[in-house]
């Protein structure tokens, strides 16, 4: 059996692994396909996933589920404007020993695990918020100028409240870009919202079951980087990337008068990836421009800010890459 046969049982097996996943995860978390696809795909890349939406939809109920659907361990902190970085990553305490002497003794926080809830992120300070830089990038801590490896897999989803809301903070542009996909939970329409009221407020509810283990989904996560990319899905890539930055060659004029800065190499790197994982969880080998089209704005949303003229204007980050799309759609049918 050849070196791509063998990749292609690989890639049918953990899709059908996948679908099992899913399936568990949306018999609690009912009616949001969009959203479950989007953070499994983020897990899968090896990511962090941002949800936000108002209180009340679910995202806390969708972290605890997955925790449990995808096998790991799993730890909740409840960010507030009085958490210290300490609560986060653990801190040193000194313990009178039997002999009389004294030593220090590292107590590990929550970031101790393998799937973080970050539960409303941005009620904390932003110097409680970039407790979390280092561990989202490097999978470390370093404290007391020892370094400290977290769990594996190690993944945060962050719950975040609009910023419009009072008590909010918003994120640092570093702490953002840490976040792979940006998960927008909107109000569910009202079938949905039936289906929710029946399944939630009877005797008994769905209740998940583990479909993967650690190493389980460690070995998926190796797999996506090995799935092949064709040529046209790579440049769309960058064109994408590319034309989203103001004042760059490949930057269209509305996008330099509407941003103020753009998305840089490591919004390539996770649309790269995103591509991939969607293509594995919709049962394809290899991913398509569809899930270009469809990843793009989970992954760059967060990573473009509008100019104060294009907010005054009443233009959204969401409409400038729905027009570049368009964009490279049109590009494409008239080559």
């Amino acid at each position: 059996m050849t070196s791509d046969e063998i990749l292609v049982q690989e890639v049918q097996g953990l899709s059908a692994r996948l679908a099992e996943a899913r399936q568990s995860t949306e018999r609690r978390f009912v009616g949001q396909h969009d959203v479950v696809e989007q953070v499994l795909a983020a897990i899968l890349a090896g990511g962090h996933a941002l949800l936000i939406g108002q209180p009340g939809l679910g995202k806390t109920m969708l972290v605890d589920t997955l925790s449990t659907v995808l096998g790991l361990d799993s730890r909740r902190i409840q960010f507030t404007p009085d958490l210290m970085p300490a609560d986060i990553l653990g801190s040193e305490v000194l313990d009178a020993l039997p002999d009389g002497s004294r030593a220090f003794r590292f107590i590990e926080g929550p970031v101790f695990t393998q799937l973080l809830m970050a539960d409303e992120i941005n009620r904390a300070s932003p110097r409680t918020q970039s407790a979390l830089l280092q561990a989202m990038q490097e999978r470390e801590v370093t404290i007391s100028g020892q370094h400290r490896p977290l769990g594996r897999p190690f993944h945060v989803l962050a719950t975040q409240n609009p910023i419009e809301q009072e008590g909010t903070y918003p994120l640092p542009e570093a702490q953002l870009d840490r976040f792979l996909l940006q998960i927008d939970v909107d109000y569910p329409d009202r079938d949905t919202e039936r289906q929710i009221l029946l399944a939630t407020t009877g005797i008994e509810e769905g209740a998940p079951h583990a479909a993967f283990a650690p190493e389980d989904l460690i070995a998926a996560q190796r797999l996506i980087r090995r799935m092949p990319v064709g040529e046209s899905v790579v440049e769309t890539i960058l064109d994408l990337v590319r034309a989203a930055r103001p004042g760059a060659p490949e930057s269209p004029q509305f996008v330099t008068e509407s941003l103020v800065w753009g998305p840089g190499p490591r919004a390539a790197q996770a649309l790269m990836l995103v591509t991939r994982a969607r293509a594995v969880l919709n049962g394809r080998f290899a991913p398509t421009l569809d899930d270009v089209a469809a990843m793009a704005a989970p992954v760059l949303r967060h990573r473009m800010a509008l100019s104060f003229a294009a907010r005054a204007r009443g233009e959204t980050v969401n409409g400038v890459i729905a027009r570049l799309l368009d964009d490279r759609a049109a590009d494409r049918r008239a080559a």
